[in-house]
């Protein structure tokens, strides 16, 4: 029997949207994860009448806390709280893993490198929130053009030690550019990787801004390609961590944060 529900954390992504619950010992129990609806008002309503209505058959699941983080946040009715993404990640990702370090989170609408101290506590951060092609976005918009998934995306780039350079730093150019070298005879796989290196230079050279100090740990759903891991590591200099299910940290850590605010 799942336990009983103590807090819930709903993630409202630009791309996709994930709630938790906790229990009262914080531990991540039930969740959910959908792609975000232009609808997001009436999505996350509906999301969060479901958790209450799972929450162990219990008659005061219309009374937990919650806290709302995301891209959508705002617009999540019935939130206690609305925090940054920068404060819930950090917040889940140390419970879940133990320690601080250095968090790269890499989103759909942008990308976030958030110093960790030692006691959980967010030093400093960085942010990318300008250009999709520093984004989960990136990819998923030329893995969709080359007719491929993600997971299909890291595999095809760690199956070659050549790549392709890409130096377009828009996504439409990028677009525009990986055009020209399949017509130029480039194997797909070399200019999938060579996409690749391009997202995790972009990455690197954030993380070097915000004085990044290992260990290396990432969040967000572009945290289960392992091309992306092997490549940050690279670039960085060193093994990056994964806490399990990565694209439910923030959701987590707002979980945590009701759970705190309840106590």
């Amino acid at each position: 029997m799942t336990n009983a529900f103590a807090a819930l954390g709903i993630d409202a992504g630009s791309t996709t949207t994930k709630l938790v619950a906790v229990d009262a010992g914080g531990a991540l129990v039930w969740h959910r994860v959908e792609p975000t609806d232009p609808r997001m008002e009436a999505q996350t309503r509906r999301l969060i009448d479901d958790a209450r209505a799972s929450s162990n058959g219990d008659s005061s699941g219309a009374a937990l806390p919650l806290v709302a983080t995301g891209y959508g946040r705002n617009l999540v009715a019935g939130a206690d709280r609305k925090v940054t993404e920068i404060t819930c990640h950090a917040r889940g990702v140390y419970r879940r893993i133990g320690h601080g370090g250095t968090l790269i989170d890499i989103g759909g609408q942008d990308s976030k490198v958030i110093v960790i101290g030692a006691n959980g506590r967010v030093l400093h951060f960085a942010m990318n929130d300008k250009c999709a092609a520093g984004t989960g976005r990136f990819l998923e918009v030329v893995a969709r053009r080359l007719n491929m998934d993600l997971d299909q995306f890291a595999a095809e780039a760690l199956s070659t030690a050549e790549e392709a350079p890409i130096s377009s730093t828009c996504t439409v150019f990028a677009e525009s550019e990986i055009i020209s070298l399949l017509a130029h005879g480039r194997p797909v796989e070399q200019i999938v990787r060579g996409l690749h290196r391009s997202l995790v230079g972009r990455i690197a050279a954030l993380a070097r801004t915000a004085s990044a100090q290992p260990p290396l740990l990432l969040s967000g759903g572009v945290a289960r390609s392992e091309a992306v891991r092997r490549f940050l590591g690279d670039a960085l200099g060193g093994e990056v961590q994964v806490p399990d299910s990565p694209q439910l940290m923030g959701a987590y850590g707002a979980a945590l944060l009701a759970l705190d605010g309840n106590a």
